[in-house]
């Protein structure tokens, strides 16, 4: 074996890291992990023995926020654990991570990775897995993933690797339940409340899925998407769960009653009480304590319901990466702000921004303040709006401009919608204040 050049690129990957935070040329989120793999490309395999309990993450939506959920509740029991906070998912972000926080001479209780879809099974190649949670399978980026037999059939190559994994799946989502595994288990949603009526809007995307047999789905439930309780005249249907949710939305925050017992979670939507559950669960099964004390001290990751000030306006950050997605954050949009959606076509964002026509921004329609659009696809942006019949639209293409418009005449609260790239442009911009 030949330890030395993990050695080697474990001394590259920290000295890296800390050149990068002083120097502030990079986040650091990716580009070590890129040059680690070059040194020693089994270093994801000489690490497995380092980390006791592998958890994965993945699916279209949630993933940071889950995987942000579980890490906070296992640390707060005084648990050590590596997680991939900023989202870099893919294989070179999840080495970066790992190589950047390994602790060699002693071992580290937990790994949180969340994985992109399609490359979860290039990370199982070499790293080792003991729970893996999909959280949904939405339409996303079409120009990378396909269709979503597609992104499932990467999901199952994965699992496929790793015959001792245990799963954690969304029963509500019908395309995540049928995912094939040794070891399932399930979560899902009983019933639905809603504190405030206004929360209620419905989502205009739906995806049809076929039962085995052929025949269409049926649902007896439906939250949203194609989330809810399904069946077929066959006999086919929702898998039953092993932990069971009652969800009660609030404005600004969530009620999860899971098998009888209560959690306030401080995220809004259902998109997120969702990942919230997915958490919840798996730390229920782990054994950690004290999770109700603890999830009220827990901090949303970037641009996930992100809150930070801009010259002392309160500005509420949401990430919108496709329809279902958008639809969900565009419920919970404060109508009374000033909106400023930024889209970028960049390789990580996607390509194709089609789905800006099929995300419901008719939500906006009786905004009160000035929406500002921005980004490389800003005229994109503008058109679905009129078309929307959105009114008081401005363009303002670069993104710094449009952030200092804002700070200068917005007389209220701000909500943002970025894409991917867009927010991690937002995020590393100065004047915003925590």
């Amino acid at each position: 074996m030949k330890k030395w050049k993990f050695y080697l690129a474990l001394f590259f990957a920290k000295s890296s890291y800390q050149f990068l935070k002083l120097t502030k040329l990079s986040s650091g989120t990716s580009i070590i992990g890129k040059y680690v793999l070059k040194i020693d490309k089994d270093f994801l395999k000489h690490s497995n023995s380092y980390i006791s309990t592998k958890i994965n993450v993945t699916g279209t939506n949630g993933k940071t926020t889950t995987s942000g959920l579980i890490s906070h509740l296992i640390f707060k029991e005084n648990h050590s654990i590596i997680n991939n906070s900023m989202g870099a998912n893919m294989l070179n972000g999840v080495v970066n991570t790992i190589a950047t926080s390994l602790n060699i001479f002693k071992k580290t209780d937990y790994s949180v990775i969340e994985s992109d879809e399609a490359y979860l099974a290039k990370i199982y190649d070499k790293f080792d897995a003991d729970f893996l949670i999909v959280t949904n399978l939405f339409r996303d980026q079409l120009d990378r993933y396909g269709e979503l037999e597609t992104t499932k059939k990467f999901i199952q190559n994965g699992i496929n690797k790793k015959e001792n994994l245990t799963l954690f799946l969304n029963a509500d989502d019908p395309l995540v339940a049928s995912l094939q595994g040794n070891n399932k288990i399930y979560y899902g949603v009983e019933d639905v409340f809603y504190a405030d009526e206004n929360l209620k809007n419905k989502s205009s995307v739906e995806e049809i899925f076929n039962c085995p047999c052929g025949k269409e789905l049926k649902y007896s439930k439906k939250f949203y998407a194609q989330q809810g309780h399904y069946y077929c005249d066959c006999g086919y249907s929702r898998p039953e769960p092993k932990y069971k949710a009652q969800v009660t939305l609030y404005k600004d925050c969530s009620i999860i009653k899971i098998n009888g017992e209560s959690y306030e979670v401080p995220l809004i939507g259902l998109f997120n009480a969702y990942n919230a559950l997915a958490a919840i669960s798996l730390c229920l099964e782990l054994g950690i304590k004290n999770i109700k004390e603890n999830l009220t001290s827990f901090k949303v990751a970037f641009g996930r319901s992100e809150v930070k000030y801009l010259n002392g306006k309160k500005v509420l950050i949401q990430l919108i990466k496709n329809p279902i997605g958008a639809n969900e954050v565009l419920k919970t949009v404060d109508l009374d702000s000033n909106i400023l959606i930024v889209i970028n076509d960049n390789y990580a964002d996607g390509r194709d921004v089609s789905w800006l026509w099929d995300a419901q921004f008719e939500l906006l329609k009786n905004a009160n303040k000035e929406i500002v659009v921005s980004g490389i696809r800003a005229n994109d942006m503008a058109l679905r709006l009129k078309y929307a019949d959105v009114k008081n639209v401005k363009i303002i293409e670069n993104i710094n401009q449009a952030i200092e418009h804002l700070s200068k005449n917005a007389d209220n609260n701000i909500t943002i919608l970025p894409t991917y790239t867009a927010l991690l442009k937002i995020n590393k911009m100065k004047g915003f204040k925590e």
